[in-house]
């Protein structure tokens, strides 16, 4: 499995917000001058990070985008759903029917929600705070896998 360039930029744009946030609100050039994301994709982003009521967006003198929520609030899993719409490791997973050449004798399919809920859940376990790598965004929410990470 593979993020796409936009969903790996999307977090990147979404962390340096977290590490921003003092600052006050940010703009998506900004954003792209922190990250190297180029401008228009950092635009598209941060509207796309707006609309899935990640980035709070204000227009007008004082305008700008800041997190919609604290960092420890919102996922790995939030943000790439933004992006790439809900996580799903199959075709089969949503339910829907689909034209596959197997899924009569498939022994695989029943299952396949198990698995796209763990991956999904594991998603969901990374909170932006603890992509910061700052002890005072990421103390109260930490996982195992990056415990220690950051001392």
């Amino acid at each position: 499995m593979r993020l796409s360039s936009l969903a790996d930029y999307a977090v990147v744009l979404m962390t340096a917000a977290a590490r921003l946030a003092d600052a006050g609100r940010l703009n998506a050039t900004r954003l792209a001058e922190e990250t190297g994301v180029p401008l228009p994709t950092a635009q598209k982003l941060v509207s796309r990070l707006s609309a899935a009521g990640l980035l709070d967006s204000a227009r007008g003198t004082g305008g700008g985008v800041a997190l919609a929520r604290p960092a420890a609030a919102i996922s790995l899993a939030d943000i790439v759903e933004a992006v790439e719409g809900p996580i799903q490791m199959t075709s089969c997973v949503d339910g829907a029917a689909h034209d596959c050449a197997i899924d009569h004798q498939c022994h695989v399919k029943p299952h396949w929600g198990v698995v796209n809920a763990a991956v999904r859940g594991a998603l969901a376990d990374v909170s932006l705070a603890s992509l910061c790598g700052a002890p005072s965004l990421s103390a109260s929410n930490r996982t195992p896998a990056f415990a220690g990470a950051d001392e």
